[in-house]
Formats: C-alpha cells, sequence, structure tokens
C-alpha cells in the first residue's frame, strides 16, 4: 500500500499562480497536464475552487514566464499569486453575474418552451418561426458563447469537456432549425428546434451557476477563517499608540489589544492578565486564561485584560495562514478515486462523440430520416455532458473538508481523507497526545490519623511559589479543591535542599514543626518509618509514577522522630477525552495500539485506565517508524493483506512514525515537525477526534461513491435512450442538469455532519 504521507522531494520549490478562464473540473485537469509539461516542473494542482494552481518545481530553474505562457497556450490566463496571507483570489466576474445570466436566458426561454407544455392540452400556442429565431440566437450565441469559447480551449488542446460536448449539441438544434427556416419557409405547422437549443442551453447554464454556488459555499471555512484577522494593529513606539494596516506590522513590535478586540498577530504576552477566546482556532469553547509570558494567536478574542503583545509571527508564518494554506491545499488535492475519474473522462468524452457519430448516420441512413438523425445525435451529445462526474469526487472532498475544519479537524491533503476511512489500526503516542504531557498530582495518600485535604493544604503551602514542576502540579492540585476543604496554613523559611526535596517552618499553637517534602531516601535519611505507606508507595512506582513522601518533624527538639503524613504520586495525567475516543474506536471497529517510549509500567497504567487494546513500551523514536509498518503487515489479526494504519503524535520524536503510517494525524499542542509531517492535524489536541477524523473520512467516501454511482447511471442509461430516440434534446438537456444538481446536493449534505458524541 502506498504510503499516505510519503514527504515531497526537500529540495522542491513550490510556487503559486492564479488561474482565470476556467469554469469546470476538465478546465482544472487541462490546465495541470499543460503545467506538468514543462520542463523542470515535477507536479502540479489546481484548486478549482480558490482558481490557484500550485506547481512544485523539482529540477534546475524554471523561469516564471513558462509557466505562464503553458497555462495561456492551454486557452487561460495566469499571474504569480500574491500569497501575503491577507485575502483569497476573487472569483471570477462570470461567477458574480451568473444568476443575471441564467434568468435572462430562462426569459429568452419561456416563450419558446412554453407551447410544448400546453401542447398536450390541445393548444397550439407555437410562435413563428422567425419569433423562435429572434429569442433563440440572443440564448444560443450571447449566454451561450462561455461554451463555445471553452470548448475551442478543450478542442484546441485535442480534449474533450462539457463545454465542447453542449456547444456541438446545441450548434446542432439551432442549426438545423435555421436550415428548415430558410429552405422550406416559416409555414404553419413547421416544427423547428430552437427551443430545444435555448431551454439546453440554459439548464446547463442554471447547472454551472449551482456548480458556482457550490465552490463558494465550500470555501466558507477558507473565508471565516479569513474574517478573523483584523485588518490593522495597533502598534506602541515612541510612548505612543500608531494604528498601522496589519501588512506593516513587524516581528518584535509591541501591539496593544484592548478588552474585546481580535488579536491582530501571533505573539506573546509582555504585560497584561486577560481571557482569550480562541474557539473559532482551536474548537475549544472554554476561554483560556493568559498571563505574561504566554503566547497568544492572531485572530482570537481578548477578554477583559488590556494586553501588550511582543510580535513573533506575521504574514504567512501566523497560525492562521498556515490553517488556511492547510485548508486549501486539502481542497486542491485530488484523491486517488478522483485520479481515476480523471482517466475515465479523459476517454469518456471521444467515446461520446464516436457515439454521436454513429447515431447520426445510423439513422440518417438506414431510415433516411436525416432530421429525425440530428435530433438524435444531438439529445446523444447533451445527455453525455460529463459534469456530473467530473463534479463526484471534488464536491464531496471540499465539502468533506470544509465541515471537518469546522470541528476542529485540518485535513491538510485529499489522500490522507480517502485512505482514513479503511484505517483498521490507530497507534497513539502517549506523552502529550493520550495524556496532557506535564506532571499531574495523581494521588495524595494520607497516613493514619491525618486528614487529606489537610495533607494537600500543607504541601501546596510548603511548595507555594516554587517553579519545580512537581510543586506546580500540588499547588494546581490545591486551587482545584473544593472550596470547603481546609485552607493553607502560613508556613515560613522554606528552602530547597539539592537532591532532596523542600522544607519549611509550619506556625501553629502548641509548638512549631519543620515540615519537609521529599524522596524515600531523604525519608531514610531522616529516620522517618514509612509504615503502610511503603506498600502504596510500590505499588505507585509500578505504574510508573514518582513518589515524594510529607513528613514532620517538631521544631528544636532533637532525638524526636519525625512523623510520616502521607504521600504524593505524581504522574502525567490521562486527557479527559482519552477513555471515550477509545471507546469510540471500539465502535467503529478500530483497534489500538500505544507506542511509547516510558517504561513498561508506565505504559500498562495508562491502557488499563483509558481500554488500550495493545501496549509497547520503551520504543524508541525510529523503532515507532519499525512498528507502524510492522502493524501494517498482511496476516496480522486474521486480516487479508495489507491493513491501513493511522498514527497519532504531537512531538518530533513522533514523525518517522506519522511518515511510515498511511495516515498520520498531529495533536496542534505539538511540534510544528509534527504537524507538517502529518496528514491531518487536530486543532484542540483531544483524542476524541481521532474517531471524529475517521467518521468524517467514512462519510466523505461514501457520498463520493454515491456520487459516481449516480454520475454513471445518468450516463449508462440515458446515451442508449438518446441514441434509440427516446429522448428528446430537452429532455436529455434536463436529465443532464439534474445529475448535476443530485451530485452536488449530495455532496453538500456533509455540512450537517457532526463527529460522533457530539465533540
Amino acid at each position: 500500500m502506498a504510503d499516505g504521507n510519503a514527504q515531497a522531494d526537500p529540495s522542491a520549490a513550490t510556487l503559486a499562480l492564479d488561474i482565470g478562464g476556467m469554469t469546470c473540473a476538465a478546465c482544472a485537469t487541462r490546465v495541470e497536464k499543460s503545467l506538468r509539461k514543462v520542463g523542470g516542473v515535477a507536479d502540479a494542482g489546481v484548486n478549482l475552487a480558490t482558481e490557484v494552481a500550485n506547481v512544485r518545481i523539482a529540477a534546475g530553474a524554471v523561469r516564471v514566464s513558462e509557466l505562464i505562457a503553458a497555462v495561456e497556450a492551454a486557452g487561460y490566463q495566469a499571474r504569480v499569486h500574491a500569497d501575503d496571507g491577507a485575502t483569497m483570489p476573487a472569483m471570477p466576474e462570470r461567477a458574480d453575474r451568473g444568476g443575471v445570466w441564467v434568468a435572462g436566458a430562462a426569459l429568452l426561454s419561456l416563450p419558446l418552451a412554453a407551447p410544448m407544455l400546453v401542447a398536450p392540452f390541445g393548444v397550439d400556442a407555437m410562435l413563428p418561426g422567425w419569433w423562435q429565431l429572434l429569442l433563440a440566437a440572443p440564448v444560443q450565441f450571447v449566454f451561450g458563447a462561455r461554451f463555445y469559447r471553452d470548448g475551442w480551449k478543450a478542442a484546441r488542446a485535442l480534449s474533450g469537456n462539457m463545454d465542447l460536448l453542449v456547444a456541438i449539441g446545441t450548434s446542432a438544434a439551432f442549426g438545423l432549425s435555421l436550415y428548415f427556416l430558410l429552405a422550406h419557409g416559416d409555414g404553419h405547422g413547421a416544427h423547428y428546434y430552437f427551443e430545444a437549443s435555448a431551454v439546453v442551453v440554459t439548464l446547463v447554464l442554471f447547472g454551472k451557476w449551482l456548480e458556482t454556488r457550490a465552490k463558494r459555499r465550500t470555501v466558507e471555512a477558507i473565508r471565516a477563517l479569513q474574517s478573523l484577522r483584523p485588518d490593522t494593529a495597533r502598534v506602541a513606539a515612541g510612548g505612543r499608540e500608531i494604528e498601522l494596516p496589519i501588512a506593516q506590522v513587524a516581528v518584535d513590535d509591541v501591539v496593544v489589544v484592548r478588552p474585546g478586540e481580535r488579536i491582530p498577530v501571533d505573539g506573546a504576552i509582555v504585560d497584561g492578565l486577560t481571557h482569550v477566546d480562541e474557539s473559532m482556532l482551536t474548537g475549544e469553547s472554554r476561554p483560556m486564561s493568559k498571563q505574561p509570558g504566554d503566547r497568544v494567536t492572531g485572530g482570537s478574542i481578548n477578554g477583559e485584560g488590556l494586553l501588550r503583545v511582543r510580535t513573533v509571527a506575521v504574514g504567512t508564518e501566523t497560525v492562521l495562514a498556515r490553517i488556511i494554506r492547510l485548508v486549501e491545499d486539502a481542497q486542491a488535492a485530488k484523491a486517488p478515486i478522483q485520479r481515476l475519474v480523471d482517466r475515465v473522462s479523459a476517454v469518456f468524452v471521444p467515446v461520446v462523440l464516436g457515439i454521436g457519430v454513429l447515431t447520426l448516420l445510423g439513422w440518417g441512413l438506414a431510415a433516411g430520416d436525416w432530421p429525425q438523425a440530428v435530433l438524435n445525435a444531438v439529445s446523444v451529445l447533451v445527455i453525455a455532458c460529463p459534469c456530473a462526474l467530473g463534479l463526484a469526487t471534488p464536491t464531496a472532498i471540499m465539502a468533506g473538508t470544509g465541515v471537518a475544519a469546522r470541528h476542529g479537524i485540518l485535513i491538510k491533503d485529499a489522500q490522507a481523507l480517502e485512505l482514513a476511512h479503511a484505517v483498521r489500526v490507530v497507534a497513539f503516542d502517549k506523552t502529550g497526545t493520550l495524556t496532557v504531557g506535564q506532571p499531574g498530582l495523581l494521588a495524595a495518600e494520607p497516613a493514619a490519623g491525618v486528614d487529606r485535604s489537610a495533607l494537600l493544604a500543607l504541601s501546596a503551602a510548603v511548595q507555594r511559589g516554587s517553579e519545580h514542576p512537581l510543586a506546580k502540579a500540588v499547588q494546581q492540585a490545591f486551587d482545584a479543591s473544593p472550596p470547603a476543604s481546609v485552607p493553607a496554613p502560613q508556613v515560613s523559611g522554606i528552602r530547597a535542599v539539592a537532591g532532596r526535596g523542600v522544607s519549611a517552618t509550619l506556625r501553629q499553637e502548641g509548638g512549631d514543626a519543620e515540615i519537609f517534602i521529599g524522596s524515600e531516601g531523604w525519608m531514610a535519611e531522616r529516620g522517618v518509618a514509612l509504615g503502610e505507606l511503603a506498600r502504596a508507595s510500590a505499588a505507585q512506582q509500578a505504574e510508573g509514577r514518582t513518589v515524594s513522601f510529607v513528613a514532620a518533624a517538631p521544631a528544636g527538639e532533637a532525638g524526636q522522630p519525625p512523623r510520616l503524613l502521607g504521600l504524593l504520586a505524581f504522574g502525567d495525567a490521562v486527557k479527559p477525552g482519552a477513555a471515550r475516543a477509545l471507546a469510540a474506536l471500539r465502535r467503529l471497529g478500530v483497534r489500538s495500539v500505544l507506542l511509547t517510549g516510558d517504561n513498561a509500567g508506565a505504559a500498562a497504567a495508562v491502557a488499563r485506565e483509558i481500554g488500550i487494546d495493545e501496549v509497547r513500551s520503551q520504543v524508541l523514536p525510529e523503532q515507532k517508524a519499525e512498528a507502524v509498518r510492522a502493524l501494517r503487515a498482511a496476516g496480522a489479526d486474521g486480516i487479508t493483506g495489507p491493513r491501513v494504519v493511522a498514527m497519532v503524535g504531537d512531538g518530533v520524536n513522533d514523525a518517522p512514525a506519522l511518515a511510515a503510517a498511511d495516515v498520520g494525524m498531529a495533536m496542534s499542542t505539538g511540534t510544528d515537525v509534527a504537524m507538517h509531517t502529518a496528514g491531518i492535524t487536530l486543532m484542540r489536541g483531544d483524542p476524541a477526534l481521532v474517531p471524529a477524523a475517521i467518521d468524517v473520512s467514512r462519510r466523505t467516501y461514501a457520498k463520493i461513491r454515491q456520487n459516481l454511482f449516480w454520475a454513471f447511471v445518468y450516463n449508462v442509461v440515458g446515451i442508449p435512450l438518446a441514441a434509440l430516440g427516446y429522448l428528446s434534446p430537452v429532455i436529455a438537456g434536463a436529465a443532464m442538469a439534474l445529475s448535476s444538481v443530485s451530485v452536488v446536493t449530495n455532496a453538500l449534505t456533509l455540512r450537517r455532519w457532526r463527529p460522533p458524541g457530539g465533540n
């Protein structure tokens, strides 16, 4: 199985071009082929929604003028894309007026089509031939000019597309009608097919307009993200504040953010305390507490405090700009199934043209009815327009990646989206992925006769103000304890004892006491008897936890043995949603494996707590990649053939395994290296997003298969009926338009997707 996260040549450079004049998926494919033919171009991908081509240059220097010339030779326009992270390329002007053009074509076509609707009731309302010509000509050559223009581009490139089919088919119907009118005059009862050409053009224009609206809706996630970026920033300089355009803000500039404003840059807080709403970026609903030294992200909303933020990233280097690029890249990429569709489409148009010619000759030569032969051939060309086939995959992928992004799942490439539906095994890193990545107080066990709340309060008082990670964990546990708990006592003389722990003097009635917190070795040195807590300590250490003891000795009374008050056990706490995530994976039929460098005790404890199926501990980074390859091997767990394996991690040490997996998923709370290596980024760092990513992939892949089914059904059923004369051009046009509408509508139902369990 191909590696789902194969990395591009690191020496390759990528150039973005704005492409103008594209109207459908076939146009995007044609531009891609033209760019790939340029010497030195390794690959090219075109995003039809944003109208941007990303060209990967692998060898030597390729002049931009060569790339632009190749695009123009294919019949389109190109220019270097100004990627300043500010705005998306505007949709073409034609798209903006598409609705008006559809309405205009419909108004002119209605008088031509209305007589057909009332004819079954015995009403003859057919317009004279010259009036029909007057109404149909603007529809054919003004409103339908795009089909001639784009069809000519395809013919010049020796390829076919739906525009070429529409242009040929409607021109044949219009030309046949004009011939009848000129040759036989406008006699009563003469039948023309001006209404067929006009109605087909109108219906196809309507389908194009729906496609354009679909494209607009699929990029709403990108536009919503862009709208988070303020246009200006208030920069502190020379003792005053200057409001500057965001493009003029530089790294190390200090930006002032007032309460309620959006933070304009990525930076670190220099001064101020506040809460920041990052929900639009991370999906985290709770405002996050921020203080000096904390990082903030451009686009998030400042809460109640006045902040001074030192800029650390601007423009394309901001988190928001990178997120936008991830979504754009995902929508631009083609899934493997789409590449198959492209190959089918490449031969589809020539085959249809051949069937049209055979239909024309068959009816004309066999029956001698050349007018009917022309109409049947036109019907074949009209119903075979491959718009539904071209829309089947990209609309589903764009809808799937868009809805996933709104729920905090950023899918970098379409291949990851497609492969994720078949994932059978998910391998997890432990630290920072399933756990919070920092020590927490997991247990506080008091000695006999000691209250647990008093033990925690005393420990917090002794370690207050310390920067040691374990001291912080105690303080956080005390701060999170119920309000009715014992308050922290007053202590003095706090001092750290290197390699041992910390001690302080407790002021209390009846005599001061020395409180000391530290290792088992220090307790032994001070003559502290562990008693029953020795067994509890061994059990905690067997699970990979760090144990500290709390003891007290009467101050100034030599010879009095210290008394053990309790023990504190520290470890990396499991993330709140980890157990639910593993349960959701089991419901999806996915096996879970823990790959960690930690000791066996710590790994086994986490696995038991959240329900991991298999544990592999003390695994080095390079061994993680080997373990992933082994999981992909055939024959394991009774599965025939290679298994699709996903890897979830957050650190630099996870990068090899993320690259080795079919689908890599990185926590956004981790390193940039992990996110660049993985195909999917989980913006909340929540394990529950892993089953959600698999679920949205399955739903998207199902939509792709449904769309392809309907696209092929319309053509497989419709083309023979048209060739046999059972479909008029008007009915064929309506069926063709309906196929496009059904495909787009089916894909857009993905917008209603919600993660399992409401995450």
